[in-house]
């Protein structure tokens, strides 16, 4: 009672940390007895802790003796599962060599020991109170259509994409995707599947090589000796350097969203393929998609759902900082 009492008379200052593919983002919120006093935010060159990024915490810890620092999990082996009995999430992942918290009574969150342990001595610097699960984000964001609906929802990070489905808050399905991993696997795909074509250079043609008779019988080859024939290449060269010119005009920026955001398509539809075909999940026909955008993708991930998957397919733009903030604050009351 006494230390809640002297708790009420400081500010709490709440920071949270997002890692993306080549940068780090610092929220802070300073809270008061009447909600939020003050919000900061600050990006960083780092996906660790560097001298800038801890200047910059240390400086807002210094505000409060009472400080919470979150921390989204970005470990690569962790996912959700639809249950809370260590018996039958044996099923899903390995619980001895993980760290798994039940949601709801209902499903489970979990993450390996050791990228746990890789995270927090990684931010040792600062102090981690809270890794939360990108799946807990998801199922908080969405709580309202969750509750209710059968549908597929979805998180974007740049690196990763959290996908779930739900049943009237009953998990069904999870998967936690890795697109760095994914790119990697596909251009080590096209290397192994590349035929090399032996390359033909005219000036290594020696007309010495042939006889006479070789040379007049390249004469007699009748597919090229019409001037038509020469104007459908010279149209044909006119059509590919016309596209080419297209393509150069569009900006880098589109062209990397336009990858990026097929990619992630690729990835979705595997995850549901194996939805439908997995015996271990309890697989229902998916009419909506629900998508939590943490970073701001195009229309074109949606219209490939809507298109090639015949979806019902609603976005929300996320921030991501905020939402684990907010469950930082959750945990304390």
């Amino acid at each position: 009672m006494l230390s809640k009492l002297f708790e009420s008379l400081y500010l709490k200052v709440f920071i949270s940390i997002v890692v993306f593919r080549a940068k780090s983002v610092v929220y802070v919120e300073t809270v008061g007895k009447s909600g939020v006093i003050d919000t900061f935010e600050e990006s960083f060159d780092t996906t660790g802790v560097d001298a800038k990024m801890y200047e910059y915490i240390s400086t807002h810890l210094s505000e409060s003796p009472f400080y919470y620092i979150s921390i989204l999990d970005k470990s690569l082996s962790q996912g959700a599962c639809p249950s809370c009995s260590s018996k039958e999430m044996s099923q899903y992942f390995d619980v001895s060599s993980s760290k798994y918290i039940c949601y709801a009574k209902s499903w489970s969150s979990y993450t390996s020991k050791l990228d746990i342990h890789s995270l927090e001595k990684e931010y040792s610097k600062i102090g981690l109170d809270f890794i939360f699960s990108p799946f807990v984000v998801l199922a908080k964001f969405f709580k309202d259509k969750i509750d209710t609906n059968m549908a597929m929802f979805i998180l974007i990070e740049d690196s990763f994409i959290t996908l779930s489905v739900f049943d009237n808050s009953e998990l069904l399905y999870a998967q936690h995707l890795d697109m760095q991993h994914h790119e990697d696997s596909d251009e080590l795909l096209m290397q192994e599947n590349d035929v090399d074509d032996t390359d033909l250079e005219i000036d290594d043609i020696d007309l010495e090589d042939f006889d006479a008779d070789e040379l007049d019988n390249l004469g007699d080859i009748e597919d090229l000796d019409t001037v038509d024939d020469l104007d459908e290449f010279s149209d044909a060269k006119d059509i590919d350097e016309e596209s080419e010119d297209k393509s150069d005009d569009l900006p880098i920026k589109e062209i990397d969203s336009f990858n990026e955001d097929y990619q992630r398509f690729l990835l979705i539809q595997g995850a549901i393929s194996d939805f439908y075909k997995n015996e271990k999940y309890k697989s229902q026909f998916i009419e909506s998609t629900y998508i939590a955008d943490g970073v701001g993708v195009s229309g074109d991930l949606k219209r490939y759902l809507e298109e090639e998957m015949f979806l019902n397919v609603y976005v929300r733009s996320m921030d991501l900082n905020v939402e684990v903030c907010e469950l930082a604050k959750a945990e304390l009351q």
